[in-house]
C-alpha cells in the first residue's frame, strides 16, 4: 500500500511535518522566554520580599517614634495644625525657591568679599600692633581720666555755653597757634622762667637800679611793647551782659 502512494501526498505530508516543527520550535522558544521571564519575576519577587522584610522592623520603629514625637508635641499642635503647615510649605514653594535663591547669591557675594575682608583684617590687625607699639593704648586709660576731671568739673550748662562758643574758642586757638605766636610764646616761657630762676638778692630793686636798667634798649623796647599792648586793652570795648546775667541780676 505504501509502495502505491503518490508522490504529491508524500510531499505534502512532509511540509506539513516540517511546518509543524517549525510552530513546535518557535513555542518551544516562546515557552522559554517565558519560563525565563517567570524566574526573573519570581526572583524579583523573592528579592523584595526579603527587602520587605528588612524594612518592615525599621518601618515599625520609624512609626513608633514618629507616634512618640507626635505624642510630645500634641499639647502644642494638632494634625489639623500640622496638615495646614504643610499645605502652606507646599503653597510656598516658589517663595522658598527665590528665597534659595537669594541665598546663593549671598553666598556668591560672601565668597567674593572673604579675601577683601581677609586683606583689611589684615591690615587693621598691622595698625593696632602699630598702635600698641606707639602706646595708644596706654594714653587712653589717661584720657578716660582726663575726660572724668572734665566731667566732675563743668556742668550740663557749662558744656551749653562751650557749644555756643565753639567757634569763637577754635578761632582764637588757630590764630594763638600761628608759627610767630609759637614762637613769640615759647620765648616770653623761656624768658620768664629765667627771671623767675634768678635770685631775689641779685635784682636790683633801688630807684637808681631801676633807672640805670632804662639805660638797656632792650628793656626799654619792651616797656615801648608793653605800653602798646596797654593801650590796645583800652581799647577792647567791654563784652555785654547776656540775657542770663541780666535776669540774675
Amino acid at each position: 500500500m505504501a509502495e502505491n502512494t503518490p508522490v504529491p501526498v508524500q510531499n505534502d505530508v512532509q511540509a506539513q511535518l516540517q511546518a509543524l516543527n517549525a510552530k513546535l520550535d518557535a513555542l518551544t522558544e516562546q515557552v522559554a522566554v517565558l519560563t525565563d521571564f517567570v524566574l526573573e519575576q519570581r526572583q524579583r519577587q523573592q528579592e523584595w520580599d526579603e527587602l520587605k522584610e528588612d524594612l518592615t522592623p525599621i518601618g515599625m520603629e520609624m512609626f513608633a517614634a514618629a507616634v512618640e514625637e507626635l505624642e510630645e508635641v500634641e499639647p502644642y499642635a494638632q494634625l489639623e495644625d500640622i496638615l495646614f503647615f504643610l499645605k502652606r510649605l507646599v503653597t510656598n514653594l516658589h517663595n522658598f525657591e527665590a528665597m534659595f535663591d537669594q541665598l546663593e547669591s549671598f553666598n556668591d557675594l560672601f565668597q567674593d568679599l572673604t579675601p577683601i575682608a581677609n586683606d583689611a583684617f589684615l591690615v587693621a590687625v598691622d595698625q593696632l600692633e602699630e598702635m600698641e607699639k606707639k602706646g595708644y593704648f596706654q594714653v587712653i586709660p589717661e584720657a578716660k581720666y582726663i575726660l572724668d576731671n572734665v566731667v566732675d568739673a563743668f556742668g550740663p550748662e557749662d558744656v551749653r555755653a562751650l557749644g555756643d562758643n565753639i567757634v569763637l574758642i577754635l578761632s582764637t586757638v588757630r590764630s594763638m597757634t600761628q608759627p610767630e605766636i609759637m614762637t613769640l610764646v615759647q620765648q616770653l616761657t623761656e624768658s620768664t622762667q629765667e627771671a623767675v630762676r634768678t635770685p631775689d638778692e641779685e635784682l636790683d630793686i633801688s630807684y637808681l637800679g631801676l633807672l640805670r636798667q632804662m639805660r638797656d634798649p632792650q628793656i626799654r623796647l619792651g616797656l615801648a611793647r608793653t605800653m602798646r599792648l596797654l593801650r590796645a586793652m583800652g581799647d577792647i570795648a567791654p563784652p555785654a551782659p547776656s540775657s542770663d546775667n541780666g535776669h540774675a541780676q
